[in-house]
């Protein structure tokens, strides 16, 4: 009995797990790297449109010529709040600095 209960639960595993995996054409991952430095907001704006955005070049031309201008807006636009988080931090870590005692460490912060 316990072997056929084992089939049993096996069989309903089999039903209830059975999924088709599709692996798409292009890559899944893009590794980008820099050197000797960190990356500018325009290039993490670029990065992060890429995943927001994408344009099939099946598209019809209008469209697509549409939507491409329309992904380097966005990109215009994510960058821009990106520097402005980056102020917003400095400022954050200046007076955080100040506060702590440290007024010169927390100039050049401010300076950067």
């Amino acid at each position: 009995m316990a072997i056929e209960m084992g089939r049993r639960a096996t069989a309903l595993m089999k039903l209830m797990f059975k999924f088709n995996i599709d692996v798409p054409k292009e890559p899944i991952v893009n590794i980008k790297t820099t050197e000797n430095r960190g990356f500018t907001p325009d290039e993490v704006a670029e990065r992060c449109v890429e995943k927001l955005i994408s344009v099939s070049d099946s598209t019809h031309p209008a469209i697509r010529d549409q939507a491409q201008a329309f992904k380097k807006h966005m990109e215009k636009v994510v960058a821009f709040y990106m520097r402005e988080a980056i102020r917003s931090d400095r400022t954050t870590v200046y007076n955080a600095l100040k506060d702590a005692g440290h007024p010169k460490l927390a100039e050049l912060i401010r300076r950067l």
